[in-house]
């Protein structure tokens, strides 16, 4: 059962925003070269810039913790505020297509402007806008039951890895990492790239905390809504918006992370409810920690050989997905 006091749902954000930190703690400590966390303080302490573990410390895993944790935490928000606008247990930003049309156009942008580094949080961003905007105009349509529009999401979202498959084959430069960006992962990872997505990021997660009492409104139905007083055009508008800012700028340095919107969202619900203003930051910081977990284990299962963090999150989640699309409410199939 979930906290119902404020209390119990303090505690269990502060218990989530400590697991958070542990699972950072893990990342810095474990990788291909095992290297004490002890050690990694006292290489940082010393700032020796010949010494190994510094240089492992801040070229390889504080970029690569720093962006699994963002990545993580944005894309668990989308899927949070995706499934609020929606009004569907079963949508997230990688089901509906939202996370392929980012990765398309960040690959675009790659491909047409590569000395523009700057170019593709942006185009991320536009694609991810761009096609949370169209299922969100499928979803307003009169008939469109959830199965329909996941059904519709996986349509655009093959449509839009077609693309990107294309884009490879056309500029054959970009297909030296298109491989990786499509399994999605952090090998490689600069702070440069998490830097240029953060005002996105930012941006994001602000419209997102300024939304969570509408979208709890919202719950009630449109007209109960429209009915105290809340615009209801604008609200799904802008936590659309919201959105297309994190999962686009998670996307443009992660890669095509598969079911953490999904997954994490329904975890959070089990342990604070369905108040947003809980919901939303137990679901950035389980969703940071669920990454960061994925991410350890893809380096040390088959160490030293490192698996795309993608594939270990898509054995979580496809199961998942499927529990949910089967699952049985009142005796009838959930859709």
């Amino acid at each position: 059962m979930p906290a119902k006091s404020s209390r119990e749902r303090a505690v269990l954000l502060a218990l989530l925003a400590a697991a958070l930190w542990a699972a950072a703690a893990l990342s810095l400590r474990c990788g291909s070269q095992d290297i004490p966390l002890g050690e990694l303080l006292a290489a940082l302490r010393r700032g020796d810039p010949d010494n190994p573990a510094l240089r492992i410390l801040l070229h390889v895993r504080i970029p690569r913790t720093l962006a699994a944790g963002l990545a993580g935490g944005a894309l668990a928000l989308a899927g949070a505020l995706i499934q609020a606008v929606l009004n569907n247990a079963m949508a997230s930003p990688n089901v509906i297509g939202v996370n392929a049309g980012a990765g398309f156009a960040a690959l675009l942008a790659a491909s047409l402007a590569p000395e523009a580094a700057g170019l593709v949080p942006l185009s991320s961003f536009l694609g991810a806008m761009g096609t949370a905007l169209f299922i969100y105009a499928l979803a307003a349509k009169a008939g469109l039951s959830r199965t329909t529009l996941i059904l519709a999401g996986i349509a655009v979202s093959s449509m839009m890895t077609a693309g990107s498959n294309a884009l490879t084959l056309l500029y054959p430069d970009t297909a030296v990492g298109a491989a990786a960006f499509m399994l999605g992962g952090f090998s490689g990872v600069t702070l440069a790239s998490v830097r240029a997505a953060g005002w996105y990021l930012a941006a994001g997660a602000v419209l997102a905390a300024g939304l969570a009492a509408e979208l709890d409104v919202l719950r009630l139905g449109e007209e109960s809504a429209a009915g105290l007083g809340l615009h209801v055009g604008r609200t799904r508008f802008l936590a659309v918006l919201a959105a297309a800012l994190l999962a686009g700028a998670a996307v443009s340095f992660s890669g095509l992370l598969g079911f953490v919107g999904l997954l994490v969202p329904h975890m959070a619900r089990r342990l604070v409810g369905g108040d947003n203003r809980w919901l939303l930051p137990a679901a950035f910081l389980l969703g940071g920690s669920f990454v960061l977990l994925c991410d350890v284990a893809a380096r040390l299962v088959f160490a030293p050989f490192e698996l795309p963090v993608g594939i270990v999150m898509s054995l979580l989640g496809g199961p998942f997905f499927l529990h949910l699309l089967l699952h049985r409410k009142k005796g009838r199939v959930y859709d």
